[in-house]
């Protein structure tokens, strides 16, 4: 389970990124940008992860590791080297009651049918966890493949190798917070419904052509994304952030690694940064 565990961790955002958005302005396809200008001596990197991928899709292309070394710190979403961080997110993995208890007979029997059909588990060998857990082992298990390689795992290793200093733009805490009032039961097992191969195969193929417009729209799909979800998963976390990067990148050349789906939109993290006198700019292949 500890395996889980580190993935809960890195997938916290990456279990609501689904679905098709109309979006007001286009992106280079770019998961690597640089920020420059507005009083900042060096530039900084923003880096669009999609937290997870088989082994075979994984790619750490010159361009980035160019980035990387350039940088002084790590930014990621959550500090996933802090230890008492990680024992947050872990102990967040398994509900206050049992699922058996806190659903409802038919939720139940939805939730049963989803494992039956997409996991091949049962209610039993998930009944303490949490529907967010669940959502989480169902995306793990929907990539078809025993070597999940994880973006956030990666740069955390290049980190440490290098002695750049690793820090969050949110407490574990928060984010936990955030996405457990972000959702219904209902919606999250009408979420859950939703997961498959096919789904996890358009996902890739939209991160691998670096097409971060294609990923955001599979976040905001109306369908399975409430308005007052966006706000709560996305604008609202991306302006929080923009409160806090700027002193960050004023310091030093900062390494920002979030997931996809936070960097386009009108209130992406892109869009900001340049709303607030930044030049940022794709860094293309």
């Amino acid at each position: 389970m500890k395996n889980v565990f580190k993935s809960i961790a890195a997938v916290t955002v990456l279990a609501f990124n689904f679905a098709v958005n109309a979006q007001t302005q286009k992106n280079e396809n770019s998961v690597l940008w640089e920020v420059s200008g507005n009083g900042l001596v060096k530039p900084s990197y923003l880096f669009g992860t999609i937290h997870m991928i088989c082994g075979k899709d994984f790619v750490m292309k010159p361009k980035t590791a160019d980035a990387f070394a350039k940088t002084a710190k790590l930014v990621l979403e959550i500090n996933m080297s802090d230890v008492d961080e990680l024992k947050i997110v872990q102990q967040a993995a398994v509900g206050k009651e049992p699922l058996s208890k806190t659903l409802s007979t038919k939720q139940i029997v939805q939730l049963e049918e989803v494992l039956k059909n997409n996991g091949g588990l049962t209610l039993a060998q998930v009944d303490s966890y949490t529907l967010e857990t669940v959502m989480s082992l169902l995306f793990m298990k929907s990539f078809g493949c025993t070597d999940l390689k994880f973006y956030e795992m990666e740069f955390l290793a290049k980190a440490k190798e290098s002695n750049k200093p690793i820090v969050g733009l949110e407490k574990a805490t928060v984010q936990l917070d955030i996405l457990s009032k972000s959702f219904t039961e209902d919606e999250l097992i009408a979420y859950l419904q939703k997961i498959d191969s096919n789904m996890t195969k358009t996902m890739i193929k939209e991160y691998t052509s670096e097409n971060i417009d294609g990923l955001y729209a599979m976040t905001t799909d109306k369908e399975l994304m409430s308005a007052t979800t966006k706000e709560t998963l996305l604008n609202n976390r991306n302006m929080n952030w923009l409160k806090i990067m700027p002193e960050m990148m004023q310091k030093e050349s900062v390494f920002f690694a979030v997931g996809s789906a936070h960097l386009a939109g009108d209130l992406g993290v892109i869009n900001l940064l340049k709303k607030a006198g930044y030049t940022v700019k794709p860094i293309m292949n």
